[in-house]
């Protein structure tokens, strides 16, 4: 479909630029993209959450539309950042797998900035998991495409791994979705931000959950890999009154596999606690 932003522009940041779109008027909702991604992964999302809701898709330093130099930068700085050039004072966050993460740890830097959390296929900073072995294969298989620069060959296991699922046929997924997200995470390697710095969270999210006190919803995907599974029990036990859904027949983009879905879930879990 043929999307079409209200307003959009960029926000100059210490050693980069923030790309930003808003669409829509009433409490804020800002979507924070995977790292496979970019702003453009909402573009389908964003209608159904727009006639509630003033919706915010950005694309965080070095992805997408946005520029970095090579520094030590705060990807919850880069958020507040955004929020004040667009005069948002609380928002409700919904993050994908990196982006979950950063959501989670603005909300922890930030309490006060956050009124709800969607964790979308994602686990808390610092917290450690075994992959499998299969799984572990596969991670490690990246390291010499990437040393090789072959970005082509990265971003079709990027496609294997988080579209496919481990393990799953490439005709599983519709050829548009692994399409879609193919060119994505080719873009964002073949763009050369790779040097940028992102600070952690310290200390780290994984012993801070108790501390987030606004109401959270967690999606993944049955098929995605163990880590994710694993991090979305962390954030189930470790955040109070938390819900967790486990979405059936789905890897790691929810959102693209299940729209309807993944919507229904979001504006149900919106409309029952931001007003």
């Amino acid at each position: 479909m043929t999307f079409s932003a209200d307003a959009f522009g960029t926000l100059d940041v210490p050693g980069g630029t923030l790309y930003w779109e808003s669409t829509g008027r009433g409490p804020a909702l800002v979507l924070v993209h995977a790292g496979i991604a970019d702003h453009g992964v909402w573009d389908d999302d964003v209608p159904s959450f727009a006639g509630g809701h003033r919706v915010v898709t950005y694309d965080c330093r070095g992805f997408g539309r946005s520029r970095t130099d090579a520094v030590d930068y705060s990807n919850r700085a880069d958020l507040a950042a955004l929020l004040d050039h667009l005069g948002i004072e609380r928002a409700a966050l919904l993050g994908c797998s990196r982006g979950g993460q950063i959501a989670l740890d603005f909300t922890l830097e930030r309490p006060e900035r956050v009124s709800a959390l969607v964790l979308v296929a994602c686990g808390p900073g610092g917290m450690e998991h075994e992959p499998t072995p299969v799984e572990r294969a596969l991670f490690e298989s990246e390291e010499p495409l990437s040393k090789a620069r072959d970005w082509t060959g990265v971003a079709d296991l990027d496609v294997r791994l988080w579209v496919d699922g481990v393990g799953q046929p490439a005709t599983r997924v519709a050829a548009a979705v692994r399409d879609r997200v193919r060119a994505m995470s080719l873009a964002n390697y073949t763009a050369g931000h790779t040097e940028a710095r992102p600070i952690p969270l310290e200390p780290p999210a994984i012993g801070r959950l108790a501390e987030v006190r606004v109401p959270t919803l967690i999606l993944h995907g049955d098929l995605d890999v163990s880590g994710v599974t694993a991090g979305a029990e962390a954030l189930e036990l470790g955040i109070a009154g938390a819900r967790r859904v486990v979405v059936p027949r789905v890897a790691h983009m929810v959102n693209l596999e299940r729209p309807d879905d993944f919507r229904r879930l979001v504006r149900d879990f919106l409309f029952a606690t931001v007003t």
